[in-house]
């Protein structure tokens, strides 16, 4: 979390501040993040092409589902919003969900990457997003970590490999990497 002396030289935000906002926003520890203008056309095929197979995978499964950028209100001063998700629990609002997911996919960008890499590393880790994997479009990798005890394991640099995923709810699924460049 970052420290109280940082803080003070930013302003501090609250969901009641973003709900007002225009454009796209992201809202970490109080500290207003504008996202970057529409993703390129490489960053939103490979978005899609993880949704897809992500859908695909979970057609069968009635308690998980995948999500393209969602709201999701972590508290009163922290909203995010990953590229790529699945959760698996019914969302108690339709604006945003308030559980972690548990596994989120964000595709980098110059814009981005060091906020994905850095800030967003320790929010998902610290909520228990049980696998978090970060999607390097330009170099046709990702980067997949897994939650154990509390902290996130490098699982692999992924590019043309199947890793094996699993929830609960939805028992192991293998997802291939190959297929999204």
């Amino acid at each position: 979390m970052m420290s109280a002396m940082k803080q003070e030289y930013y302003p501090h935000y609250t969901y009641d501040d973003y709900k007002l906002w225009e454009g796209d926003w992201e809202l970490i520890y109080g500290i207003a993040y504008a996202m970057a203008p529409a993703p390129m056309i490489t960053h939103q095929a490979v978005s899609n092409k993880i949704a897809w197979q992500l859908q695909d995978i979970l057609k069968e499964c009635e308690a998980c589902q995948a999500l393209l950028p969602i709201d999701w209100r972590v508290n009163d001063e922290t909203i995010v919003q990953p590229d790529n998700l699945v959760i698996c629990h019914e969302p108690q609002q339709e604006s945003y969900i308030t559980k972690a997911p548990k596994i989120i996919f964000e595709v980098l960008s110059k814009s981005t990457a060091s906020k994905d890499r850095n800030l967003k590393f320790d929010l998902y880790e610290q909520e228990g997003v049980a696998y978090y994997i970060m999607v390097e479009p330009n170099e046709n990798t990702a980067k997949v970590y897994r939650l154990h005890e509390g902290r996130y394991i490098k699982v692999m640099d992924a590019h043309k490999d199947s890793v094996e995923f699993t929830l609960e709810a939805c028992g192991t699924f293998s997802f291939d990497f190959s297929k999204i460049w």
